[in-house]
Formats: C-alpha cells, sequence, structure tokens
C-alpha cells in the first residue's frame, strides 16, 4: 500500500512538473547583431542618416551665416530692407526645420526606411520567438534590450478580469 502511493505521488509530481509554464529571457539585440541582413540594414541606414544630417546641417549653416551678415550690416539697411530680411532668414530657417522634419520626423523618411529594412528582420526573429514560446511552453518570455520587456505573455494567464473583479 505505502508503495503504490509512493509511486502514484511520483506519477502525480512528474505529470505537473511536465505541465509547468516556463518562464525564459532574451536579448534582441544580441540576436539582432548576429543577422548578417540586419547588420547590413543598420550600415545603410547610419550612411543615409549621415547623409541628411550633413544636408541639414549645410542648410543651418547658411542660415546662421545669412543672420551673422543681416547683423553685421543691419544699421546699412532700411527699414524695410531689414524687414525683408528678417522674413528671409525666419523663412529659411522654418525650411530647415521642415526639411529636418522630413527626414527625422516621426513620419519621416528615416523611420520608412528603417521599417522598410528592419521591420521584417524584426518580424521573423518575433515569429521564432513566438514560435519557441508556444513549443518550449513557455508562459512569459522577457526581452532584456526591449524597454517594456514583455516579448511574449500567454494570455490564459492574464489576471486582468480577476484584479477587476477584485476591484468592484
Amino acid at each position: 500500500m505505502k508503495r503504490l502511493l509512493i509511486v502514484i505521488s511520483v506519477l502525480f509530481l512528474s505529470l505537473t512538473a511536465a505541465n509547468a509554464q516556463r518562464i525564459g529571457y532574451i536579448d534582441t539585440d544580441s540576436i539582432l547583431a548576429q543577422i548578417p541582413e540586419y547588420v547590413q540594414a543598420q550600415q545603410q541606414l547610419n550612411d543615409l542618416a549621415d547623409k541628411y544630417k550633413s544636408a541639414v546641417e549645410n542648410d543651418l549653416g547658411r542660415v546662421d551665416r545669412m543672420y551673422k551678415s543681416y547683423q553685421a550690416n543691419k544699421q546699412n539697411y532700411s527699414v524695410s530692407e531689414r524687414s525683408s530680411m528678417e522674413e528671409e532668414i525666419i523663412s529659411s530657417e522654418q525650411a530647415v526645420k521642415e526639411k529636418q522634419k522630413l527626414y527625422f520626423g516621426e513620419d519621416g523618411v528615416m523611420a520608412q526606411k528603417t521599417a522598410e529594412l528592419v521591420g521584417p528582420i524584426k518580424k521573423r526573429v518575433q515569429n521564432a520567438i513566438d514560435s519557441m514560446a508556444e513549443s518550449g511552453n513557455y508562459m512569459l518570455i522577457i526581452d532584456l534590450a526591449a524597454n517594456n520587456g514583455i516579448v511574449y505573455s500567454d494570455s490564459r494567464y492574464n489576471l486582468n478580469g480577476e484584479i477587476l473583479k477584485l476591484l468592484k
């Protein structure tokens, strides 16, 4: 009888251990750094960013030179000439800011190029994470490189509903 109880206990523990959920972690920066396509895409993005940054800096330098020239010769201009030059400097500065926004803004050229080059690679990595999480019976995977940290979570273990019930 005692032997049967021990066998049943061992069997029960092995079954519960087999069904146990696992938690793991990854570092996507390290993973991405080992993907040649990603490294190449990052280099293309860096080159493009340098090109756009140089163009913006050149334009800012031109506006700065216009302003300094205006300041140096301000007393030689009539009121209407001053006003005209001030408007030209302001509009040139605004044009540079628009160019900068076009290149580096939230929906700018760099953001679009990043989505185009890096997006598919990151999606491939995410699909691999999802596949590994499901096949390895992971409940949670934490990314050491991510700001929010969680890259996969099993919705069966979401406790929001229970917490909301407790709060009512």
